[in-house]
Order: C-alpha cells, then structure tokens, then sequence
C-alpha cells in the first residue's frame, strides 16, 4: 500500500515546508498527483536554498573551476587538487551560520563536524582546521555569550577529534547582531589513487548505514538554514543538530580503514537533509534507482516516523555503497571501531527512490527529478554602485601623532588580539603545524615529505558592501598573498557565500558582484574555485547582514624549511616595503577609527602589480634571502610593522615618512598589494633593485631593534604597552570588565 494514495496536503502544511510562488504546483506538475506528507517533507528540503542553489547556480556556473592541478572541482563533497609525488588535499568550506545563532555551543560544534564528514569521505584524513567568525557589535546583549559558546563548541569538537584547528578570522560589527556568520573548513590529506566519490553505480548493490543512531535533532535543518529569522528564532532550537566528536574519531578512523580495502563503490556523508540528499544524489549520479526499508536503520529514539528519519540530520552518520558480498567484512571493521552498522536498502534499475516503513511505501519519488528539478531562478537584480574614492586629505590626522593612535586601534576590538580565542584551540595536535593562528597563512607539512600547505581564509565585509566587485576580488587576493607571505604558491580557494534576501534586488545585486568580482581574481592569478558553499536569507526582522563571501586558500611550499614568518627575528634588520603606497584611508580601519565612519570606495586591487609584488616576495622567501614577511591589509604599513615587532618581541626604529601623500595617510592607508620585507643591509639594496626592475616602488620604512616602536618627533611606544592594549581588550570583554 502507498501512503501517497490516502494523503491530503493542506495548503498550511505546504507553506510550513517553505514553497513559495508557483513552487508546490510544479512538485503536483513532476509527480502527476498530490505528495505524501513524508514526500512534501523530502521535496522541500531538496528544492530548499540550502540544498538547491536555486538562487545562485545560474552565476556560479561562471566562476573558473579547473586548472592543471584540479582533480575534482565542484559538485562533490569536496574539491581535490594536486600537490604532486601522488599526494592530493581535499578541502572545503561551509556555513553553519543559523544554527550557531540558535544554538552557539552545537551549532558551531557539529559545523565542524560535518566539514570534517565532507573531506573524510573523499578519502582525505582531515590536517587541518580553520574558521570564519562574524558576531555583533560587542555591546550588543548576545555578543558575548554567542563568541563564548561558538568558540567553545569550535574548540570542544575539534579538540576531542584530535584535529588541530590552525587558523581563521573573528570580526565584529553592529551588521552582525541578528545573524552571525560561522564558516567551518577543512582541509584533509589522501593519495590520489584513493580517492573516493559518491556516484552509487550499479544495480543491486547494498547501501550501508554507518556511524551514529538516528534521533530527532536537526529535523528541517535545512529548511531553516534557508528562511529569514525573526522574533520568534528561539522556537528552532530542535532543528539544530546535536554533535559527539568521540563518535566521529571513531567514525573517521573505520572509514579509512574500510578506504584501505576494494569494498568501496560510494560513500557519502549524510549532512544536509541526512538520509534524503545522501541517497537520492548517490542514486542520481550513479544512473540507478534505490530502495530504504526504514525499519533497518538505527534509531535512538522509539517510535520514529518514516518523515523523521528521513529528514533527520543527526550528526556522525556516512552512507556507502558496497560491492555485495562484502557486507560481512566491511560490517566487521565498524564493529571493532563500536560504530553502528545496518543494510538499509539496495540499489535498482527503476530510476526510482523508493521508501518503505512497516510495509508501508512512503515515498515513490523519481530519482533524476528529485535531484535536479529544483526551481532554477534568475532573480531580479540591482549591482551597487562603486562609490567615488576619498582622498587621503579629506580624512583628518591622528591628533596626538602616529605612535599614540596606533595604540589606540590596535586595543580596538577590530585590530585587537585574538589570542583568547585560538589559544582554546589545539593548534598543534598531530605534530604536523608549522605555523600557529597569528600569523598571514597556517603552515601545515605534509609528513614524510619536504612539502607543506599553506592555508588562509579572509574577507573584508566592509570592502564588499562598498562594492562587492571590488572587496571580494580583494579577499580573493588577500588569501593569494598571505600564502605567498609565508613562501606558498596558491593553488585553489573554496568559498562560502553568506549574503541576506536573494529575493531583494539590492541583495541580489551584491551578489552577482560579488561573483564577477571573484572571477576576476580567480582567472588572474590562475586560482581556480573547486568548492564552496552558498548561505542566504541571513536576515533578522527583514535586515541583512552586511555581504560576506567568505574566501579559503590554500598553496604548497615545496620546501618547508624555506618558509617566512611574520616576526622579527634579528637586530639590525631593515624593513622595505614593496608595492604602491596612494594613502587609501576610504573604507580603512583608521578612518573609522578617527571619523566614526566607513566612507568611499574601498582600496582598488591590481591584479597584474599582486602577480609581480607576490612573485618577487615568493622568489626571496625561496633564495633564502628573508624569513620575515607580512603583507600589509586592515589597519595599513604602520599596523602590519606593530604586529612583526610584537610577534618576534623586537622594536623598531621608524623612518619618517617624507613622501607626496599625508603621512597619516602613508602609515594607515590600505592600499592594496603590499609586503614589508626584512632583511639585511646588505640585501636592501638588492630588493629595492628587483622591485624596480618590475616596475614596483619600495622604501626602507625601519630597522629593526631595541623594545619600542620609534618615530622621530614622537614619544616612543614600548612593545610592553602595545603589547597590554593589543592582548587586554578580548580577555577583558570575556571577563565582562
């Protein structure tokens, strides 16, 4: 017997699974009758923003996604690309923005979680951690508990997982007060003659439930992650996923070992929509139909509906497809590793997903309509207009000189440390990280190798909500250079696009910028995209939050031991500064700081003077002429010298600025495409000279010494009292002081 046959859908019930417009006549138009209630359920998360794309895959389709090095590019669990001698990284990124918002603790914890799930099941021990962090104004009454319970749940999960989380990025800003941003990513490590996919090719095969028992947490997690909040948000707390990470070690560990055998013909994580999306896309790419008899799979919770299994996302769970016979030995490895194991169903030649339940069927779905008949839109939209550039003179100087402002922003909650919050995470479990959060890019080797990667995550919001062309084609860039600071080569970015209403035209306008913007960046520096993730609807009462695509690179050092840091390591050094100094202050920290206002055009990028500044600095890291670099971004030249010397605990002595520009201008502007360099007299001039020869300004801007920061006609700024303001003020918010 069919339950599709006896339902009747109510015009409220179609409403409360998220159809809108002409949406609920186009499922009755592809299934030729009404839905059962389990198949309302299945298409709604399948046609939801979050599982679809429908509102972004027209202009994701335009972005560069292969390359010499790219072995899978978007449209998997993750993108893979090669780092050469057979070895691949599986990497990407993805938003757990809602839930976190809801839920802070959990929802940051099985964020990561669920990336770590996407990059395993490719076959890649996850290496490395990173996140993207974007809370309110610190005033506002949610703040602080929101950053300690997404930090504590960041930490808590990967800590447990004994993966080491190795860098990322925290802002705040009043934009974020409604909806904050957490962006999870990892990036693992497999061979390339083992990496898996999840196309489920094959008739008759078993498709394998492992991993965690089904509950009832994170029922319509994806519905929600793709609606606007209001003031009723704290009635989702149940679709908020609920994480264990002693169960996903477990998990990672008996996947591989299963990786290590032939038995493999699919795998897939069950992450968003759980049981709906894994089984339907596995089905759809293989060409093959499928069968679930629901009473097979594990459930910790009595008397589940075939609707909540289905659309549960209950964390720490993997679907495969085996070669059959092999049930037997695949069942005993999850055994030892105490994971849970169940045959659940089989594929077939219908093309259909078929679900039963105590003899019932209910769902008979069309695989290839299931997957792919999502509403495809072309929104409405309206591209911002580029604001007309401020000029270094219409902002005002610091009032009492360079050194006394610097402190000032550098004890902002902008600029400040964020010690605090990395130093809850284990950074270097493994025993394989190079480089700590604190510095450009983390620095991860790969072992029993020379070779390392170099892994960055960045965006400006303020950029891109000036002119999201332009500021996401920066934080493109941004994650290009600081691989290049430490002495990488980028090789790829995965992204994760977190922006309001698509159904607005001004929000859509930011985002079809936002994309040209990162294709531009992308084809230049032959930096492809091979992941990513789309969040929208991040809203409050009918307010967005400012645009931000979230940007994560990662490069390869073919030799860690020639790479650079950011911190001052000797007496004596000088500091040159390579790239164009114009003196932007439109859109910079310092005229923030100094006007309380955020005005103009942000800092211009050129790609072609990036490509020659980042080549140069690469070529001086791998000669082994410098092994202190930093390029200079938020707060600009004067910020980027105050956090080497704090870094390496060594002061300098600055050279006034005698330039045509403003020389509050000079120190604070950022200007875009710039690295300070350290090296020896004896190599200064050197640099200077190669520089020219590209075509590229430089200056001596300091040597390095004593235990202050100096600057003729100022009181000297010691590093133990920039070093007090820097590291106090996110202790002291914490603290509530």
């Amino acid at each position: 017997m069919s339950a599709a046959a006896t339902s009747k859908i109510t015009p409220q019930q179609v409403a409360e699974h998220g159809f809108k417009g002409d949406e609920y006549a186009r499922l009755l138009e592809i299934l030729g009758r009404e839905p059962s209630f389990l198949e309302l359920g299945i298409f709604s998360v399948m046609w939801s923003e979050h599982c679809s794309y429908k509102s972004s895959r027209f202009w994701l389709k335009q972005l560069p996604t292969s390359g010499p090095k790219v072995i899978q590019g978007p449209g998997e669990n993750a993108g893979v690309i090669d780092i050469g001698d057979g070895d691949a990284i599986i990497f990407k990124m993805e938003s757990h923005n809602h839930p976190s918002y809801i839920e802070p603790y959990q929802g940051a914890a099985t964020g990561v979680g669920g990336i770590m799930r996407d990059v395993f099941t490719m076959g890649a021990r996850p290496i490395a951690n990173l996140n993207a962090l974007r809370f309110g104004d610190p005033a506002h009454e949610k703040t602080r508990r929101l950053v300690a319970g997404v930090v504590a749940g960041i930490g808590g999960y990967g800590n447990s997982v004994g993966v080491p989380t190795v860098g990322g990025e925290t802002n705040f800003d009043a934009g974020y007060n409604g909806n904050i941003l957490v962006n999870a990513m990892c990036v693992g490590l497999a061979k390339q003659d083992k990496i898996f996919y999840s196309a489920a090719k094959g008739v008759g095969l078993p498709v394998i439930y492992v991993g965690s028992k089904t509950g009832r947490d994170g029922i319509h997690g994806a519905t929600m992650a793709s609606a606007e909040f209001d003031d009723k948000t704290d009635e989702k707390r149940p679709t908020v996923q609920v994480g264990d990470p002693f169960t996903e070690k477990l998990l990672i560990e008996a996947c591989l070992e299963l990786m290590s055998t032939d038995m493999i013909i699919a795998i897939q994580d069950m992450g968003a929509a759980g049981l709906t999306s894994s089984t339907s896309e596995m089905a759809d790419k293989g060409g093959v139909g499928i069968e679930l008899d629901l009473d097979d799979v594990p459930q910790r919770e009595a008397g589940m509906t075939a609707y909540e299994m289905m659309l549960s996302e209950s964390q720490e769970r993997m679907l495969v497809i085996l070669k059959p016979g092999r049930e037997p030995d695949a069942q005993a490895i999850f055994r030892k590793w105490g994971l849970d194991f169940a045959v659940i169903g089989r594929t077939t030649d219908t093309g259909r997903m078929i679900v039963k339940h105590k003899g019932v069927i209910e769902a008979d779905l069309p695989v290839d309509k299931l997957a792919n008949s999502a509403p495809l839109y072309e929104r409405p939209y309206v591209l911002t207009s580029a604001p007309k550039n401020i000029l270094p003179e219409w902002v005002p100087p610091p009032e009492h000189g360079q050194l006394a402002f610097l402190k000032t922003m550098m004890a902002s909650p902008n600029l400040a440390s964020r010690r605090w919050i990395w130093e809850q995470y284990d950074t270097m479990v493994m025993g394989h990280t190079l480089q700590r959060p604190g510095g450009d890019a983390a620095v991860v080797r790969i072992p029993g190798t020379q070779k390392a990667v170099a892994i960055s995550c960045d965006v400006t919001p303020r950029y891109v909500q000036a002119d999201p062309r332009m500021g996401t084609l920066q934080a493109v860039v941004e994650t290009w250079r600081n691989i290049t600071a430490v002495g990488g080569e980028g090789i790829a970015i995965t992204d994760n696009m977190n922006f309001g209403n698509p159904e607005r035209p001004h929000i859509m306008g930011q985002f079809v910028g936002s994309v040209q913007g990162m294709k531009e960046a992308c084809e230049a520096l032959k930096y492809p995209v091979v992941s990513g993730n789309v969040s929208l609807y991040n809203e409050t009462n009918g307010v967005g939050i400012p645009p931000t695509p979230a940007i994560g690179g990662v490069g390869l050092i073919p030799d860690w031991s020639k790479t650079a840091k950011i911190a001052l390591q000797r007496e004596g050094d000088l500091l040159v500064v390579i790239g164009r100094e114009n003196g932007h202050l439109g859109q910079s920290l310092y005229q923030q700081a100094r006007t309380s206002k955020l005005e103009g055009a942000p800092p211009p990028v050129d790609l072609a003077e990036e490509i020659k500044a980042g080549n140069l600095v690469r070529a001086l890291i791998r000669e082994g002429k410098t092994t202190c670099v930093h390029d200079c971004s938020d707060g600009g030249l004067l910020v980027a010298i105050a956090e080497m010397a704090l870094a390496g605990d060594l002061g300098v002595a600055l050279h006034p600025y005698e330039g045509r520009i403003p020389a509050h201008a000079a120190w604070f502007g950022e200007d875009q495409g710039r690295y300070v360099v350290a090296v020896t007299p004896a190599l200064a001039e050197e640099v200077a000279e190669r520089a020219k020869l590209l075509g590229l300004p430089s200056r001596i801007v300091g040597r390095a010494g004593g235990d202050s920061l100096t600057l003729k006609g100022e009181t000297a700024l010691s590093l133990a009292d920039l070093r007090a303001a820097h590291e106090g003020w996110l202790p002291g918010y914490m603290a509530g002081r």
